[in-house]
């Protein structure tokens, strides 16, 4: 599958991949305005999100295959990798499973373990309207308040819809999302470790990442650090973006 990607600045080359229901959008900004300084750094759409093809498979096998092709398509051999959430289990396990193409790894706010159904308020509110039938971004917000109250989360999700010819639309391929989610939220199992140096971020506000998680890591990680963030959610490079920025190019 061929990734829509943008591509800032000049140097070792750097991958950022974007959590469940993001896109690449989401990280231009860092990329531009602080990693392009000292790194090529590609930003990607993963698969059934953004600008990046539709398909019924949804699963990090496929996904990794997707950033494989990518990767050969840039002539890059090896590379440093971002993951968000969603993206941070993607990090993980192209690291477990094709440890060859990846340099360093940074995974920001998730750890290898299972996660419960948390998105499960989201995609029915997602499955619940129809975008064609509104005539403003505004009207959709309106018409999500009762199920999703909190206004940011209403407005990363409002991301994902593009206007064209009908109307309003979902640019995210929602059922397949929604079929593959036991697979993206289950635990990264690999009987390989990544030898590689590996840094986890948490936030500080978020429960998807902590002290608690670091056995689990070690297992596969065994040359991983941990920093926490204050003040910072699981959004935590939107919530202080200069910090997070710092972070990954010490370590980097």
């Amino acid at each position: 599958m061929d990734l829509f990607r943008q591509s800032f600045g000049h140097g070792p080359p750097l991958v950022i991949a974007h959590g469940l229901l993001g896109a690449g959008g989401n990280w231009v900004s860092l990329a531009r305005n602080h990693f392009s300084k000292y790194f090529r750094t590609i930003v990607v759409d993963l698969r059934n999100h953004g600008r990046s093809p539709h398909d019924d498979a949804f699963d990090y096998p496929s996904m990794a295959s997707d950033v494989l092709a990518l990767l050969d398509s840039e002539g890059i051999e090896e590379t440093s990798l971002i993951g968000h959430s969603m993206g941070g289990k993607l990090g993980m396990h192209l690291a477990l499973e094709h440890g060859e193409r990846i340099e360093k790894l940074i995974v920001a706010d998730i750890a290898p373990r299972a996660y419960g159904a948390r998105h499960e308020t989201v995609f029915r509110a997602l499955e619940s309207l129809d975008p064609a039938l509104f005539e403003s971004r505004q009207e959709i917000e309106f018409a999500m308040q009762s199920m999703i109250p909190e206004q940011a989360l209403r407005q990363f999700l409002l991301k994902n819809l593009s206007r064209g010819d009908r109307g309003f639309r979902w640019k995210i391929n929602l059922a397949a999302i929604r079929n593959g989610y036991a697979n993206i939220s289950g635990e990264i199992e690999s009987w390989n470790t990544f030898e590689g140096d590996a840094l986890f971020i948490r936030g500080e506000k978020s429960n998807y990442l902590s002290e608690s998680d670091a056995p689990s890591i070690r297992a596969l990680f065994p040359f991983f650090e941990m920093k926490s963030m204050p003040d910072s959610g699981h959004w935590l490079h939107a919530d202080n973006p200069d910090l997070f920025a710092s972070l990954v190019l010490e370590f980097l």
